[in-house]
Parts: C-alpha cells; structure tokens; sequence
C-alpha cells in the first residue's frame, strides 16, 4: 500500500515529528479554556493595537455564550457568521461550540443571492455580520428562516482613541476614493433603528445578564461543529460538515509537524475565518495550541507587511498570491525578517520559480528559512501534508501529517498505482470531514470506505508519489486541459511563463476548439515597467516555443493588469474560461 505512514514508518529527515498523536477528545471551546488555564498570563490575540489575555478571551466567550443562549440558540442549531478577524468573530465562534451549536462559516463580502443560499442550505434562524453588511442581508431575510440577525461594529473592539480614528477613517477613506475615481462618494449606509430582526452587539450581549443556569453544553468530539463551503466534486456549493475533533486533531497535527513552535509564537492571522486555512490554522491551531493571533479585519499587502514586521511574527501562512503581491512592496526593502520561524504556502499550487523568489526574498531579509509548501482540502479542515522542516524536494507538497493517510489511485476507483505513476489524490485521517450537509448522493461519492477499514475523500486531485513518500500535486483533474488527446496541465505551463523575468504570474486554461476539443491560451500579468505591446508578446511566444512542447503551447497570450481573484485570493482560472466561452459563443451567433 503506497501510503507513507505505512510503507516509510520512520525516516531521518522526519526528524521528531510523531507517526501518532493521542487527540484531545473534547470540544473546541475545551481545548482553548485547557490553554487559558495553562497559559494564563498568554497574550490569545491583539487587534489593531489592542491585545486580549487568553482569560480575558474566554470572559468574553462565555458572555457571548450566555447571550446566544438566552436569544434561544439550540444545542446542534446552526448560527451563519459573516465577519472578518476581529475579536467579537472570535468570541463568537467559540460561543456557538460552548453552547453545543453550529458554526456556519461564510465571507461577508458574499452577493446577496449568495447569503440567501447560505441562510437556506444551514436552515438558520441566527446570523451574525457587521453593520456595513446589513443592507444586503436585508433584502434576503424575508426568503430565509433568519429570526434574528445580529450586527456587530468593529469600532466596538477598540480603544477609545483607536475607536474615534476608526470612525473618521471611515467617512475619509470614501471621500478619498471617489475623488480619485471621479465617482460619487458611497459611505456605509446606516441600519434604521427600528430594522426589523436586528438586534445590535450591545443590546445582544446584555441579554447574558438573563441567564443564570445551565448554559454550556457538553459536546463531543464527533459531534459537528462546523460548516464551511466548498464546491466539492461537482462544482456546486455544498456545506462541509466538520467537528470538534477535526479541528482539534488538525490542531496537534500542525505543530507536531513543526517541533519549532513554542507557546506565545505570534501567527499573522490574515486568512479569512470563512477559509479552512485561515479558520483551521490562523487561528484555531494557534489558540489550542498557546499561540498568539494577530488577527487583521482587512487584507492589503501593504497592513499585512506593516502588522508582519510590527509584531515581528514567527509564523505567516498564505496563498501564493499574497506573497507574490509581499515581493513587490517598496515599504519592504530593508526590512529584517530574522525573527520567522515557519513561512508556510497552501490554498492553491505554489509554482517552482515563484517559491524560489520567496526564498531569496527571505534570505534577503535575514530569515534563515525557507517557505515550506502544504497541501490539503476543505473536506479535511485544510492542510494535511507539509514540505518536512529538514528536507524539501522540488515540485513537492511535502509528506502527510500524523496519522493521516495519503495513496494515488487509478481517478475514481480504488486501485492503487505504483509510485512515480500519476494518479488521483485519497486522503484518510482525523481530519476528514463528517458529511456534505444536505447532500447524501455527493457525500457518498466523496467519501469511500476501502478494504483497508479507513475512509477515503476522493479529492479529484492529479498527483505522484515518490518512494520516499513526496507527494507532487499535479493539479485539480476539473482543470486539466486535453488538447489532441494530449493531457496538458496548467500548472506546469504557469511554472514555466513565471519564471520568466517579464512575467509577474500567469494563469492557463483550455478553450473549446472544434479540431482539438480545446486548445491552451494564457493570460499573463506583466512585470513592472514591461510594455504590453506586440514585441512582449513575441518575445514570450519565443520562450514558450523554446519549453513547451507542441501540443501544449499557448495559440494566445493576453496580457491583463490584473487577474481576476477569487474571494480567498486564489486566481480565479474559472472567470477567465467563462470570459473566453462568452466570447466564441457571442462570435458564433454574431
């Protein structure tokens, strides 16, 4: 069996990670309040110049609980949170497990169409955002089961003086913006006092004072805690139903794998808690495991590189985009960088040459490390396979966690392949989630149990291993682009543009072709000072020739300002290929 937990048990460059963990088996509020009793003089996270005690979090997370309670939140009831990294998002979340409830995770930024679809698929009669949000929250409610929509203002969670700079910025910033737009200035919209289903964080809170019995509810490892979306194998949104134990078990993990942690180690929580990546790692990991979030509201390369340096963080994780747009900051020459311990890239593919600017970059800066590459899926939390601290391969996601379980198959069945044969990715471990919410037929296609007694998620990923147990991702099998009956993959062809000087990132997808079923164009983002002219064009089509072979070359290459970005900041392939299909099919009817 090609799984690296059993055919490689133990191996020099594992170091002292351990091949099994004994996991906590309480609820995600227990592994927190085990930390605060530990740690009781730890700083659990600071937020715009403030910082919260880990005894002052838990305060504030049993307020929070009282208050949900009292509002008639039900055990194994879903909640929808809509808020940035802030601390009321933090206390809230771990409210909804205290109480036995359910956290359904979504990003604020969402379209309305998007909430209603949320709000429908958790079945929730709570939901949780900021004031600035209420507008759009408004309009749905009426088609969903939402009684009580609660708005909270980030003004809330600062100082006083924090607090009045806050509101100034706000009717500022939007002044300023339009001036420089030539548009009409659009501030945050004011929630009418008497909105209906509203009730505002203060007047929520005050409603813990009520509750003077039992309260909290005794949740058990298994039991589920979380919804976070994804699109899982047939593209179509669907909730991912995670618990206590995923998340917890994710937890141990990460900093099994990194024997470089140590308690009070300052993570620079930018991922959004929407994301697996940023919930899962940013912050739950850190706050069951004594570390210290730095939780920023509003991702800019510009906050991110000032809070990094400010705070002087020992560990960032991210995706390849917000590190490409670090590469690029003036206010960042100079900079000492020394104090890094872990730089960690996951969420989408991290190309060879981009991962080799980071780690000149780094080196530059006087880290004396080295961006570590991770993969993994929303249907195990996020991360479950790490580059090893002491020895990287090229091209390489790294090796499983602990007692988690990796093997390439034939794509859709069970039949394993030898190593080195590419194949489709399966994942097994204490990680892997519950169910699809509402979604029996996809859940059961997703998740398979083997021969072997362990479940599998069927991730419709490309990948290799190697005999040393390296896994090298390939690429989601959705995107994989068959031109002449040539398999071409993206991936391979973005490593190679981006390494060119004059390309700044890049992004490939297949477009329909009538003689070859689809053939590949790329759409490149130029360098700084590069001419987007004819001569750039040729130049690239040159180098394409030079290392790509025939079949997978690019008949075009478009050059844009920008790419179009998902919400969690990955390049988003699929706006660029819904452009191209609208354009032959506007060509055809024209």
């Amino acid at each position: 069996m090609n799984q690296i937990t059993a055919k490689t048990p133990w191996a020099p460059w594992m170091g002292s990670v351990p091949m099994h963990l004994d996991y906590f088996r309480g609820s995600m509020f227990d592994a927190v309040k085990k930390i605060a009793d530990t740690y009781p003089q730890n700083i659990a996270f600071d937020f715009m110049g403030r910082s919260t005690s880990y005894p002052e979090m838990i305060e504030q997370i049993e307020e929070c609980a009282k208050a949900l309670k009292a509002l008639g939140v039900r055990e194994k009831e879903t909640v929808t949170v809509a808020m940035p990294n802030c601390p009321q998002a933090i206390a809230l979340f771990y409210a909804i497990n205290r109480i036995g409830a359910v956290a359904s995770m979504i990003h604020p930024l969402s379209a309305e169409k998007e909430i209603e679809f949320y709000l429908n698929e958790a079945d929730s009669r709570f939901a949780v955002t900021l004031g600035q949000f209420y507008t759009k929250f408004a309009r749905v409610l009426p088609n969903t089961p939402v009684e009580h929509l609660i708005l909270a203002d980030i003004a809330d969670a600062l100082s006083p003086v924090m607090k009045l700079g806050f509101r100034v910025k706000n009717v500022i910033d939007p002044i300023v913006t339009a001036v420089k737009k030539h548009r009409k200035v659009q501030f945050i919209p004011r929630v009418p006092k008497n909105a209906p289903k509203v009730i505002r964080w203060k007047d929520f809170l005050a409603g813990a004072a009520s509750v003077t019995g039992v309260y909290a509810a005794a949740p058990t490892a298994d039991d589920p805690a979380v919804i976070l979306y994804s699109g899982g194998t047939t593209g179509i949104s669907k909730g991912i139903v995670l618990t206590n134990l995923n998340f917890n078990a994710l937890g141990q993990q990460v900093v099994a794998a990194n024997p470089i942690f140590e308690p009070g180690d300052r993570m620079l929580s930018a991922m959004p808690l929407f994301h697996g990546f940023g919930l899962g790692v940013c912050i739950h990991t850190m706050l069951s495991q004594g570390g210290r979030c730095i939780l920023i509201p509003q991702f800019t390369a510009q906050s991110y590189a000032k809070d990094l340096v400010k705070y002087r963080c020992n560990l960032i994780a991210g995706v390849p985009t917000l590190y490409e747009a670090l590469l690029r900051l003036p206010s960042m020459d100079g900079k000492d960088l020394s104090f890094l311990k872990g730089v960690f890239s996951g969420g989408d593919s991290l190309s060879v040459e981009l991962k080799k600017k980071l780690d000149r970059f780094l080196a530059e800066h006087g880290a004396k490390i080295e961006v570590r590459e991770g993969y993994g899926t929303t249907e195990t939390v996020t991360a479950c396979c790490l580059t090893p601290l002491t020895k990287a391969k090229e091209g390489s996601i790294g090796i499983p966690f602990s007692d988690t379980y990796i093997k390439i198959v034939r794509p859709g069945s069970d039949e394993e392949l030898p190593y080195g044969e590419e194949g489709e990715i399966l994942l097994a471990g204490p990680t892997v989630m519950k169910e699809y919410r509402k979604h029996p037929e996809e859940t059961a296609q997703t998740l398979r149990r083997h021969a072997d007694g362990l479940t599998w998620v069927y991730t419709g990923d490309l990948g290799v291993m190697d005999e040393e147990g390296y896994i090298f991702f390939r690429g989601r099998a959705k995107r994989m682009i068959i031109s002449s009956g040539y398999n071409v993959y993206p991936a391979q062809l973005e490593n190679i543009l981006d390494a060119h000087d004059m390309v700044q990132m890049s992004c490939v997808i297949g477009v329909p072709d009538a003689y070859r079923m689809q053939k590949v164009k790329a759409f490149v983002k130029l360098a700084a000072g590069v001419p987007a002219d004819e001569k750039t064009r040729e130049e690239l089509m040159a180098y394409c020739r030079r290392h790509i072979a025939r079949y997978a070359m690019p008949y075009d290459i478009e050059f844009r300002e920008e790419l179009p970005k998902t919400l969690v900041g990955k390049v988003a392939y699929r706006v660029l290929e819904e452009e191209e299909l609208a354009k032959l099919q506007a060509a055809q009817q024209g």
